[in-house]
């Protein structure tokens, strides 16, 4: 058999496994929460796995290693962010976001937990949250989109719109069929597979190298990259030649965390806060070790291929095939048929935890809290399942251009929900003090200000001001806008506070070992 055959036999036995999931994750979906939230029974280890996997995405394999591949370690830095802001999110939004979301009236996603939180009656922060994730997630589901094009064009010498089309099918099919459950399970394995991937290709490479001392001068003291990246002596430096403005703003990418959706959920299904200790541990503990394999592929990539001419990257632009091709020649057919769904793994993964917040905007958010609140569990599971086909659709459309940039996609949607939800969802749960009047003003102007700073660049029409990564005037607007319409506007109500202080308390005494949370609310 041919190479593409056996690619086909791994992608085909990988693709009818989700498809599995997501058929049992459907018995296991009775009601609408269920749908949406798994019951908030959600295991530690699938939660961090869950989170990690939609979180990393087709960044991991092939962003961040094409990206390391053209520039050096100065990239480092986002990785860097990254990890400490993954563990700062688990620490501080977790355990409180648990308790939160349970006493403020069972709500089961963020724009309807900042509602009950404020008791905002207006919904205002209701409507506003749900057009900005709209907004930002279209961006990002298309930015897996492109990756899979990418995929397939890598890996079968395919059409790029073939490839695009057949990764949104599979997974709008199994998230169609199946809502959060079968995006945790379906993570879980997904979040497995990149493990294993990209801890065993770095590996292989080095062992099948005639020098593999020369990966650590090859893109020191010569061209590669198809001639197109000249030798960079300071490659492996974190600092020379690297702007202050490069560094800050890499390092920004780890504030992030506290504003993302599709993760921050993970923390709302947990069985209870006291889980959230377990999650650090195994979330933290993958996503370094990953992010070790990504960036040992790109330390090996330059060598690898520039010391070989019989082997190539196909993509000569923006490099961000080096883990597929090298995958691919490194294996046989059909083991790295098996590689290669790593990185399949991590586009449908994220697509998949995207897709779902984003249903729950349009139906729980917007349907379900302005028009119609006495709507059927039958209806609403049915038009999420609708909504997941629509914006499945419309995201296709925004990444039919093949040149469309993974990394500056997910870096345009990334800040837009860091600086928009994550001061103001940190601010929830730990400030008192805190109104409704504030945190929209928070929410709006973090939103607006990413979405200049960050969207017009993208979209050709100016420069990005200073270069300076658009999370950092986000954040900083959003607090100073929250801060001084919070102390201009009236002080929340009595109400309010108690359950503010009910929560607070219910995420300290359920924290405890051993603590059955059901037994925690009743003390509390």
């Amino acid at each position: 058999m041919t190479d593409q055959t056996w690619f086909v036999i791994a992608m085909v036995i990988y693709l009818i496994a989700m498809l599995l999931i997501g058929l049992y994750s459907y018995k296991q979906t009775d009601e609408y929460e269920d749908y949406m939230l798994g019951g908030r029974n959600l295991h530690p280890f699938v939660a961090a796995m869950s989170a990690g996997a939609s979180d990393m995405s087709g960044w991991l394999l092939m962003g961040l290693p094409g990206a390391l591949y053209m520039l050096g370690f100065s990239e480092i830095w986002m990785a860097i962010g990254l990890l400490i802001g993954a563990a700062a999110n688990w620490m501080i939004t977790a355990p409180r976001l648990r308790s939160y979301t349970e006493v403020a009236n069972n709500s089961i996603t963020i724009p309807s937990f900042l509602e009950n939180r404020f008791n905002d009656r207006s919904h205002v922060l209701r409507v506003a949250a749900g057009l900005i994730i709209l907004v930002f997630f279209t961006f990002y589901v298309s930015s897996g989109m492109v990756a899979g094009g990418r995929y397939f064009q890598s890996t079968f010498g395919a059409d790029y719109l073939t490839g695009m089309i057949v990764i949104a099918a599979v997974t709008v099919t199994y998230t169609f069929i199946g809502g959060f459950l079968a995006v945790s399970f379906t993570d879980t394995v997904q979040g497995c597979i990149m493990f294993i991937a990209l801890l065993t290709v770095p590996v292989v490479a080095l062992l099948t190298m005639d020098d593999p001392g020369a990966i650590w001068t090859y893109q020191l003291e010569n061209t590669y990259g198809v001639g197109k990246i000249q030798p960079n002596p300071h490659w492996f430096s974190l600092i020379t030649g690297v702007s202050f403005v490069t560094i800050i703003s890499n390092l920004a990418w780890g504030l992030g965390y506290f504003g993302q959706p599709h993760i921050v959920v993970r923390f709302m299904a947990l069985r209870s806060p006291s889980d959230a200790r377990a999650g650090m541990r195994y979330g933290i503990s993958w996503m370094f070790l990953c992010l070790v394999g990504a960036v040992m592929v790109s330390i090996i990539g330059p060598a690898f291929f520039g010391m070989d001419e019989s082997i190539a990257i196909v993509d000569t632009n923006k490099f961000e095939t080096i883990f597929l091709d090298m995958g691919r020649i490194l294996f046989h057919p059909l083991l790295a048929g098996l590689v290669l769904t790593a990185v399949l793994a991590a586009i449908m993964s994220t697509i998949s935890s995207q897709l779902l917040v984003v249903s729950s905007a349009l139906i729980e958010d917007i349907y379900k809290g302005l028009f119609n609140r006495n709507a059927s569990d039958a209806r609403l599971k049915n038009l999420s399942r609708i909504s997941v086909l629509i914006v499945a659709l419309i995201a296709g459309i925004i990444a039919l251009n093949p040149d469309s940039g993974i990394l500056s996609l997910v870096q345009f949607a990334w800040a837009g929900f860091g600086s928009s939800f994550g001061p103001v969802i940190v601010a929830a749960l730990y400030w008192r003090k805190l109104n409704a009047p504030g945190a929209a003003a928070g929410l709006i102007t973090g939103a607006v200000v990413a979405f200049l700073w960050g969207g017009l660049p993208q979209f050709g029409l100016m420069d990005k001001p200073w270069g300076l990564y658009e999370m950092i005037p986000g954040v900083l607007l959003n607090v100073l806008a929250m801060v001084i319409v919070t102390n201009m506007t009236k002080a929340p109500s009595k109400e309010i506070t108690d359950t503010f202080d009910q929560a607070a308390k219910l995420s300290k005494v359920a924290t405890k070992k051993d603590m059955d949370f059901e037994e925690a609310a009743e003390k509390v």
